[in-house]
């Protein structure tokens, strides 16, 4: 075997720098740290460009998709991004609105009825005769004012300065607002250049990758966009539904702060599987503070409302668009929530789906090439050999009969 001097070389090198970053990793990382640290409005910038892009691409359709005036064609893009800047900032400021006052002032409120509310709910348990005698006798001695009062103090102690907390707080909250808007405004970069940007991706690509792997980084880019697509506007769709049926039925139930409870719902069942329970515990913990049995009766009906919603209209809606079997959903909820938190459930689901239809897709393929490699080697079946039939025995050509002479 001939050893060339470049295969020596480029070993040489990635042995180096491997050895490099061994040595001088705390180094590297913090450098790589603070270059994500700094590139987080471009991150923004790219995943608000890929959901900007889908409202885009929806109004483009409305936008007079049929003209072909120069006019129209100048003005098509521009009007569709600036459509759904506004539809995604609407959707944001809707949610906030709904949400955050309410839950601020819930959020006081349950800090005032709370110890109110568990004494509530335990003469509501002793009336039903549903724990023991003891266990209720212990709970209604509880100095619940103290134990609450002391709970709040001692979060006090250790929340260290106020001033100093207020300020770093006020500090990230003006970094994210302006990473917020420098990722929007990257975005609409990105989306009125789109097309260059692909053709100039895809040169890049052809020029240093070969053919072999530029198909491969084309294929997997494919995927991933595929399923993040399915993901969004399937799970967009099914959480609208879910919370305004969920808004609906709680004004029918005269259900407390339905609009509040419904629009955070609605947020959480962007997560499969667990998203509208953790709305749903929010919701419980909000009901409490009015009623303890209206709080035990609303986890009644949201459990039979993610029931129905689930079997009825989620498979009509979405169907199996992802393409995941439920038990790689769920564990794609719980490995990204333990890795990212809520951003990994987020993101957890569309990355397992891509990856579980690229598996499918190898294994397909590796059965077929089995599959023909099979049948090339089998010899080929030996056909029977004929029978000879007997020769046909040709009968004599009957004689014609002499005519008589007179």
């Amino acid at each position: 075997m001939k050893i060339e001097w470049k295969s020596c070389f480029k070993v040489c090198v990635s042995i180096f720098l491997l050895y490099i970053c061994i040595l001088y990793w705390q180094p590297i990382a913090g450098f790589a740290f603070s270059f994500l640290g700094a590139a987080v409005p471009l991150i923004l910038g790219g995943a608000f460009a890929f959901l900007l892009n889908i409202l885009m691409e929806k109004f483009e359709q409305i936008y007079f998709p049929k003209s072909q005036k120069k006019a129209v064609l100048k003005t098509r893009r521009p009007v569709c991004i600036l459509l759904a800047v506004v539809a995604l900032l609407a959707i944001i400021t809707l949610v906030g609105w709904l949400v955050i006052p309410e839950f601020t002032d819930a959020v006081i409120l349950l800090f005032e009825k709370l110890p109110d509310a568990i004494n509530s709910a335990i003469d509501w348990i002793d009336a039903r005769h549903l724990l023991p005698e003891e266990i209720l006798t212990y709970l209604e001695n509880v100095n619940w004012d103290s134990l609450f009062d002391g709970v709040i103090d001692m979060i006090k102690s250790y929340g260290g300065d106020a001033l100093s907390f207020i300020i770093s707080t006020v500090s990230s909250l003006f970094t994210w607002i302006v990473n917020f808007f420098v990722g929007i405004i990257f975005a609409v970069y990105i989306l009125l250049n789109k097309e260059k940007l692909a053709s100039q991706g895809n040169r890049i690509l052809q020029r240093f990758v070969s053919e072999k792997w530029c198909h491969k980084i084309k294929y997997v880019l494919r995927v991933l966009n595929d399923c993040f697509r399915r993901y969004i506007v399937g799970q967009s769709v099914e959480a609208v539904i879910l919370g305004v049926l969920c808004c609906i039925f709680m004004l029918i139930f005269g259900f407390p702060y339905a609009t509040m409870i419904s629009a955070c719902i609605a947020f959480t069942a962007l997560i499969p599987v667990a998203g509208a329970y953790i709305g749903g515990a929010v919701g419980f913990v909000m009901i409490m503070t009015e009623s303890p049995a209206q709080a035990f009766l609303f986890v009644l009906f949201l459990v039979i409302l993610q029931q129905l919603e689930g079997n009825l209209i989620y498979p009509r809606v979405v169907g199996s668009s992802m393409g995941l079997p439920g038990i790689w959903v769920l564990a794609a909820v719980v490995v990204g929530g333990g890795v990212a938190g809520v951003l990994g459930m987020l993101i957890g689901v569309p990355l397992a789906a891509a990856l579980y239809r690229m598996i499918r897709h190898d294994m397909r393929k590796h059965a077929v090439k089995q599959a023909e490699q099979t049948n090339a080697e089998e010899p080929p079946a030996e056909e029977p050999p004929k029978q000879e039939e007997p020769p046909k025995v040709q009968e004599p050509a009957p004689q014609k009969k002499a005519k008589k002479k007179k």
